[in-house]
């Protein structure tokens, strides 16, 4: 490799040295004079180097590189004069710089691990680490295991399944769509800050391990549930159907983890008229009705007060889900939609209904005071409090306030955020059930998330009702999802051999551990990059955050609660492509 050269000078005796000049500097006109031998000593390559006058000479001097033999190791100056490569302590500057290199490389490694190790611990998913390595049951040890059937594929169903042993298991995945939706950002999708198919993972990604199917997933509706019999009714409910239609399936062992509806109160009108804010199909309805209000205001010769009806946009649900799209929905129209239609951007109003006294309810006082009077000052936004909406008309929405003065609220877009309701079939499993279901708003569990009054029904997430009565938050399913599926691997051969024995209930289910949700903080975004957070142990210990910096922390605990890291490739490029091009104003 090549030689480091540098000009030499006059150098100052002994003990008269000037400090902070290298005995290697030389200034320019002596360089020019050819004065050039090797270094002495070594010179790092980014040293700076001072003449005795302590002017700035050179940052790097190196000489061209010569292969070995030529002129036998001897070159010349510009005046002739020779130089020889006698010294035997050569500094490698080509060495020194891969050193360098290796170190920064060995440094972002180690910080890559220990964001993994992070995330691991975050989303308590040690098991990747571990499953490759697990010796797995053999094909014929696999036969008459007990067949477990898991209704669903939201949080609660995946992060089970995403557990579960599928190898001391017949596993089968009944669901309507082939997909999970991540639906913490979903009111983030009705604006195109994120895009549908970034927050979605196919599910049968989820039912392969170690390049085997160990787990089957069917594409169909269940509709019914025989408990007496361990059946369940299936219906094929796409567009596209075969001869096959209906079919029944058997099980040992069901999982209830379909969720639950939106709960319209029985208030006449909301299905007809309002859209929900469930599924990935009402982000995009709820997007193009938005823009297509745009439209419809913006044809010339348009009533002003029709234009005023189509650009009142109302949110009815003052919780997470109503109140994050809400300020979503503003962002939208203040940052892209009113630089698109500026003749309607003083025209533009949202309104957000909640029957009860507050919004965010289930936070602190302080972050509710906040949000409530960053609402009532923003421009454009208006809260009604204590008002109940009676009944919902194709235009009007018809709202009682506390005083009882009944009154219309005109809209263009309506968006139905509030409660949750159990679905058909978890009303009907209820009444078959009898008076071990006492509560009407979901299967009622134990301990274990064992269906009280069964003895191979369990369910988990928005469908169930736990004795802590925890509340329906994407938290709670996932975390039951993970308990269910260690407590299955954990008592597989009981489970085995219950079904062996005409039992269904493995006998040492008591002694198992107990499902204990642990609570790791609630996030709510308030639009203008601001976000709130409340971190709560219990109801003496809580800790509140607000403004630009919550925004970034729950950007990234939303990042790191995504399940694949294709996910967040996508989510991130989103966030960059909103910030730095705007959202898409485009309908379809």
């Amino acid at each position: 490799s090549g030689l480091k050269w540098v000009a030499r000078g006059p150098f100052p005796k002994k003990g008269k040295r000037k400090k902070g000049v290298s005995p290697c500097a030389v200034s320019l006109r002596e360089c020019g004079r050819g004065r050039l031998r090797q270094c002495p000593r070594p010179v790092l390559a980014d040293t700076i180097m001072w003449s005795r006058s302590s002017t700035l000479i050179a940052r790097r001097i190196v000489a061209p590189r010569h292969r070995y033999g030529r002129n036998n190791g001897r070159g010349s100056g510009k005046n002739g004069r020779e130089y020889t490569n006698t010294n035997t302590n050569t500094y490698n500057s080509t060495t020194a710089t891969s050193s360098k290199s290796w170190r920064k490389w060995l440094w972002v490694a180690g910080v890559g691990v220990g964001v993994y190790v992070v995330d691991l611990w975050a989303n308590d998913d040690w098991e990747i680490l571990s499953d490759p390595f697990r010796s797995r049951l053999t094909p014929d040890q696999r036969k008459d295991r007990p067949h477990v059937v898991i209704l669903g594929a939201g949080w609660g169903a995946l992060n089970m399944l995403r557990k579960l042993h599928c190898d001391k298991f017949k596993v089968t995945v009944v669901s309507p769509r082939n997909f999970f939706l991540f639906t913490p950002l979903l009111p983030s999708a009705t604006s195109g800050t994120v895009e549908t198919r970034s927050i979605m993972e196919p599910i049968r990604r989820y039912c392969r391990r170690s390049d085997a199917e160990e787990a089957q997933f069917i594409e169909v509706e269940a509709t019914k549930i025989d408990a007496k019999n361990n059946r369940v009714h299936c219906v094929d409910t796409s567009p596209v159907q075969g001869s096959v239609r209906e079919f029944d399936l058997e099980y040992d062992h069901l999982v209830i983890a379909v969720g639950a509806d939106s709960a319209t109160f029985g208030i006449p009108g909301v299905k007809e008229h309002g859209i929900f804010l469930k599924s990935n199909e009402d982000a995009t309805k709820i997007r193009n009705r938005v823009m297509d209000c745009m439209e419809t205001a913006s044809i010339p010769g348009q009533p002003a007060s029709e234009i005023e009806r189509l650009l009142h946009f109302v949110v009815v649900g003052g919780g997470p889900a109503g109140v994050e799209y809400a300020a979503d929905l503003h962002d939208f129209l203040e940052r892209d939609l009113k630089r698109t239609f500026p003749e309607l951007k003083e025209k533009v109003k949202i309104t957000l209904i909640e029957a009860l006294p507050h919004i965010l309810s289930m936070f602190d006082a302080t972050i509710i005071e906040r949000v409530e009077h960053k609402f009532q000052t923003t421009p454009g936004l208006e809260i009604l409090l204590r008002s109940a909406v009676t009944a919902v008309e194709p235009n009007v929405v018809k709202v009682k306030a506390s005083d009882g003065v009944m009154h219309d609220v005109p809209y263009g877009t309506l968006v139905w955020a509030t409660g949750n309701a159990p679905k058909p079939m978890i009303s009907d499993l209820i009444n078959q059930l009898g008076a071990a279901q006492p509560i009407r708003r979901g299967l009622s569990v134990d301990e274990h998330l064992k269906v009280k009054g069964t003895t191979n029904i369990w369910a988990l997430g928005d469908c169930s009702v736990t004795p802590q009565n925890y509340p329906a938050t994407a938290q709670v399913a996932s975390q039951e999802g993970r308990y269910l599926g260690r407590l299955f691997n954990d008592l597989a051969d009981s489970f085995y051999q219950a079904k062996k024995n005409g039992t269904q209930t493995p006998a040492d289910l008591d002694k198992a551990q107990r499902f204990d949700y642990a609570h790791f903080g609630s996030f709510a975004y308030i639009g203008n990059w601001e976000a709130v957070a409340e971190f709560k142990k219990d109801a003496n210990s809580k800790f509140t955050l607000a403004g630009v910096t919550t925004f970034f922390l729950w950007r990234s605990v939303y990042m790191s609660k995504l399940l694949s890291f294709r996910n967040r490739v996508l989510v991130g490029f989103d966030w960059l492509k909103a910030w730095v091009f705007g959202r898409d104003v485009s309908r379809g």
